[in-house]
């Protein structure tokens, strides 16, 4: 809801605005990011779309992976609980 994402040329995916529920992908790190971030946790990987959900995102990568993470409610990740996830998987 108050987070934006993007994916760079190289496939590295950046996020900004509200951390909380870990919808920004940093792991640990719930603060509020005022700056693109670099999600690390894609190094190796080249994402090749993402979509933002209201305190949730998705993404594809190059070998047809999707990835989820953020707040956990009603499923919405796809992982089979409820749980936050705060980085993606």
């Amino acid at each position: 809801e108050f987070h934006s994402l993007a994916v760079t040329a190289d496939g590295a995916v950046l996020t900004w605005g509200k951390g909380e529920s870990g919808c920004l992908g940093h792991g640990e790190d719930l603060s509020d990011q005022l700056l693109p971030k670099k999600i690390e946790a894609f190094a190796g990987r080249r994402v090749v779309a993402v979509s933002a959900g209201q305190y949730h995102n998705m993404a594809i990568t190059a070998d047809g992976a999707v990835w989820s993470w953020g707040h956990g409610a009603y499923g919405r990740l796809g992982h089979g609980d409820e749980q936050d996830q705060l980085l993606p998987k």
